[in-house]
């Protein structure tokens, strides 16, 4: 594919990317997110985290798979920064909304350039948070995970590269595989036994796990005949 259409098609990429977003706060304005909208909102936004992040983890095998495909590399920071920016909105939600922040009263202490008050907000939300964290292991998980999403979109841009120089830059990329896990972990830890939700997400991760671990065993392979 020419270089052209590759940056025509990323036009087209990159709002379709924003789409869930948008529909929450389409859905959210008309007040049309169901009977609980903040878990609904926690329920779209750690999907497409996971979504992204299978997406992303998909693009190397196909390329090695289909060589013709190759210049779908041009989108994998793509789509690992959007499930950076779906995650991002995951905990966002849990932070200003499941944790008892009054939220229009933190707005206003902010506009009226109370500062104290502004503090005095966070002092039981920063509260719960301690305690469910150091409470709920699906919530330790899925900020672990992000933390390293966090780092995977830090030393995303080019001139990162280029600093920590090619073989360090591809085994913190690497981490990438650790943050899915996690983020699988994390959604079976979140519902309740017996549901097979997570299932899915699951079955594709492990089917790219070992896809990468094949590519390993013949790359080792290959090395040892030569």
């Amino acid at each position: 594919m020419s270089n052209r259409a590759i940056v025509l098609l990323k036009w087209i990429v990159f709002p379709l990317c924003l789409l869930p977003a948008a529909l929450l706060v389409w859905f959210g304005v008309h007040q049309d997110l169901g009977a609980d909208p903040v878990a609904e909102i926690t329920h779209v936004t750690g999907h497409w985290t996971l979504y992204f992040l299978l997406l992303t983890l998909a693009i190397t095998p196909v390329r090695r798979l289909y060589p013709r495909l190759s210049w779908l590399i041009r989108f994998r920071r793509m789509l690992g920064l959007y499930a950076f920016f779906y995650a991002t909105l995951h905990l966002c939600t849990y932070v200003f909304l499941f944790s008892d922040l009054d939220v229009p009263g933190a707005i206003a202490n902010l506009q009226a350039h109370d500062w104290a008050g502004f503090r005095t907000q966070w002092v039981v939300p920063i509260a719960t948070m301690k305690d469910d964290v150091a409470r709920r292991k699906f919530i330790q998980v899925g900020l672990f995970s992000w933390i390293l999403l966090l780092l995977l979109a830090l030393t995303s841009p080019t001139w990162v590269m280029r600093k920590l120089g090619g073989k360090n830059w591809r085994w913190v990329h690497s981490l990438v595989y650790l943050a899915a896990i996690g983020g699988v972990t994390h959604f079976w830890w979140l519902v309740k036994p017996g549901v097979l939700r997570p299932m899915k997400v699951t079955v594709a991760l492990a089917v790219l796990l070992l896809a990468r671990f094949a590519w390993w065993l013949q790359k080792k392979h290959r090395n040892r005949m030569a």
